[in-house]
């Protein structure tokens, strides 16, 4: 059968893939599309486990909100080009939504959840035949509530947070200011009462072997210092908890009195892109250099 340009144009429209490889399976499959197709795809798993070594450690936090459902999702990719790509971006929105319509409890069931009529692992390793790239689903966080969610995606998705909160009364925009605070100002708490005691007792250790340490306080007896203590971790609950600390947009208000009586924060998440990730550091003259010796 004669495979004609068009032919292969039409193929690699259809997956992504590139002109040799189309035509290859076009040749392999007797000018079958669907029998192409589905040699592309085998083709491409079997591209993705070379990819397995490679650091995926570049990607966005995507978001996505229906009604009562949130969801919050990191995928992961090698370059911090392809991760700024609409391509990207896309498979990182059509995940956060499969996520919250079909309900996962972990990556391996998401993995067997269904997109485009295929699993979200094939889906992924399509994908990844398309751009070129390692991508992996790094983790995901869902909320269902009664009340309301607010997310809030940082530059592109280098920065994603989701929070949940119980409304009182209208207060949509303070909780958006919330969203936004918690990704300026990194809170690790929503309130003192959720500092784990053990959490708390090691910052005060800290604080009092520094005081310890000064020569200014050398005659000062450990029970005075100790209660010197219980006063400067009041820096800590403004660095580390959300209620407490100054609204980065006006820091005469605390985020407890932003909020007020409007609504109560119950809790939130907040990501880095590719935070405790391996990062690849690539010599980009070293690479062209190999490639032109191919």
């Amino acid at each position: 059968m004669v495979i004609t340009a068009k032919d292969v144009a039409n193929l690699r429209n259809m997956t992504g893939a590139g002109m040799m490889e189309c035509k290859k399976a076009l040749v392999d499959s007797d000018g079958n599309v669907d029998k192409a197709i589905e040699l592309l795809r085998e083709r491409g798993v079997a591209k993705v486990a070379k990819k397995e070594s490679r650091i995926a450690a570049e990607g966005a936090v995507g978001s996505y909100v229906n009604g009562n459902v949130g969801v919050l999702v990191e995928i992961n990719c090698e370059s911090d080009f392809v991760s700024k790509g609409e391509k990207f971006q896309n498979i990182v929105s059509d995940i956060a939504k499969v996520i919250a319509e079909q309900k996962p409890n972990n990556i391996e069931e998401l993995n067997l959840c269904k997109i485009n009529n295929i699993t979200v692992k094939d889906y992924i390793a399509e994908q990844t035949l398309v751009i070129g790239e390692k991508l992996s689903i790094r983790r995901f966080e869902m909320y269902v509530t009664t009340g309301k969610i607010e997310t809030y995606i940082h530059m592109g998705g280098k920065v994603g947070v989701m929070v949940e909160a119980n409304l009182y009364t209208s207060g949509e925009s303070e909780l958006h200011d919330v969203a936004l605070q918690i990704a300026a100002a990194k809170p690790t708490y929503v309130s003192r009462k959720d500092v784990p005691a053990d959490v708390l007792d090691k910052e005060k250790n800290i604080l009092l072997v520094q005081m310890q340490n000064d020569p200014k306080n050398a005659s000062k007896p450990k029970e005075i210092l100790s209660k010197i203590v219980d006063g400067k971790i009041g820096k800590y609950y403004t660095e580390n908890c959300l209620l407490d600390q100054p609204f980065v947009k006006d820091d005469s208000l605390t985020i407890e009195k932003l909020i007020a009586n409007k609504f109560s924060v119950a809790k939130f998440v907040r990501w880095e892109m590719g935070e405790g990730l391996e990062k690849r550091v690539d010599d980009f003259a070293a690479e062209v250099a190999a490639q032109s010796k191919i």
